[in-house]
């Protein structure tokens, strides 16, 4: 295939870490969940880390695992960041190199999912900020190498598209073209 590793981005509760573990078991690569990598970095949880050092200390922390990850990737890896981390400036750059994937889900269904999740979510209590936030992060998002939406679909479907994906990168990529044209349209064909 020629892809060493994926990135998946999107939005809270959008089904990065499940459909992550689903994909990397389907390719039998490695699966690493960036924020899973942050709290053993630092030895407390991501809550925590909002509590004592706020939002910003948590992106340095953040930007930090990230770049230690990239730099010592050795096997293939599917790769589940956290909500924000593709919005930050510093961490497109640094996975520039790299096919990510935008897990598309609408606001209102990510919304019902939090509801239902157990997870404590730092920047998911309040609806209106929810929406906001949502809309904030959106154009980062659209940024990825491709599209899925994810909406009605079960991960092997969704799993299935991505692999589709990157088979397209690995041909682009061997051909000498490091990126291909980044799809949106949620099919997993290039435009």
């Amino acid at each position: 295939m020629g892809v060493r590793a994926v990135f998946l981005v999107g939005f809270m509760a959008s089904g990065k870490s499940s459909v992550g573990q689903e994909l990397a078991r389907r390719l039998d690569w490695d699966f690493v969940d960036l924020d899973a990598r942050i709290e053993s970095r630092e030895q407390e949880t991501i809550p925590q880390i909002f509590r004592k050092r706020g939002e910003s200390g948590f992106r340095l922390a953040e930007s930090s695992a990230l770049r230690d990850l990239t730099e010592s990737l050795e096997r293939e890896t599917v790769v589940s960041l956290g909500g924000g981390a593709f919005a930050q400036p510093q961490n497109l750059e640094l996975l520039q190199p790299w096919p990510s994937v935008f897990l598309e889900t609408p606001p209102d269904e990510l919304w019902q999912r939090t509801l239902r999740d157990t997870a404590e979510r730092p920047l998911g209590k309040d609806r209106t900020e929810f929406a906001r936030l949502y809309e904030q992060r959106l154009p980062f998002y659209r940024q990825a190498t491709v599209t899925v939406v994810t909406s009605n679909r079960d991960p092997a479907a969704i799993c299935a598209e991505i692999e589709r994906s990157l088979q397209l990168w690995g041909s682009a990529e061997a051909a000498g073209s490091s990126q291909i044209s980044p799809d949106h349209s949620g099919t997993g064909e290039s435009q």
